[in-house]
């Protein structure tokens, strides 16, 4: 009859505690991997976003219409005319209020109903750690926005104040979610890689 071996069922029951805890932190790992993307994210989009240069002191034309002038002299002569349209060329200072860069803030911005109104956060990281990450069976969405009333026709275009012509659009995000997309995939596989290591000590 052939010897019987031995076999140290510890390393099995080291394993299957391994696995236990893979799936007891897997909903953790997956937010914390969508987070990341929404922090890659975030930084290529402020890149893209253009800043707004204003120019102090402000300059403008303002085009006066017809109108009628009316009023009473001191000895109670009644004077009446029509002064006629014309073109004003008005310049002035502002010291605040002048700064750009509101576009950019905004991607950071805490948004109200977001659940952290109030949080001046320092950068990208302290922001992102604010987003909720909403489960949708398998999958974990963050939601990325800019609450600027104008960001949409900065990122897709928009027509003259004229009408007769178009503004063309960054697509700042549009962009910056492409290359994302296609950065994720090794992205995630090394996080994961990491995470793997940690739990199984390889």
């Amino acid at each position: 009859m052939g010897k019987g071996g031995s076999f140290d069922f510890k390393e099995i029951e080291k394993l299957q505690k391994q696995i236990e805890q893979m799936e007891r932190e897997r909903n953790t790992f997956c937010e914390a991997c969508a987070k990341e993307l929404a922090a890659r994210l975030l930084t290529k989009v402020i890149k893209r976003t253009p800043v707004g240069d204003h120019p102090n002191p402000v300059k403008f034309a303002a085009h006066l219409p017809p109108r009628k002038v009316e009023f009473n002299t001191k000895d109670g002569k009644h004077v009446s005319f029509t002064a006629k349209a014309k073109v004003k060329q008005v310049s002035f200072r502002v010291d605040k209020g002048l700064n750009g860069g509101t576009l950019r803030r905004g991607w950071t911005a805490q948004a109200k109903g977001s659940g952290a109104e109030g949080l001046k956060s320092r950068g990208i990281s302290d922001y992102v750690n604010t987003l909720k990450v909403h489960h949708f069976g398998d999958t974990y969405v963050v939601e990325i926005a800019n609450p600027v009333d104008y960001a949409s026709y900065v990122e897709y275009g928009h027509r003259t104040a004229n009408h007769k012509g178009w503004v063309k659009g960054h697509f700042m995000l549009t962009i910056s979610e492409q290359q994302l997309q296609s950065q994720a995939p090794s992205i995630l596989e090394k996080k994961l890689a990491k995470y793997l290591k940690g739990t199984f000590n390889v």
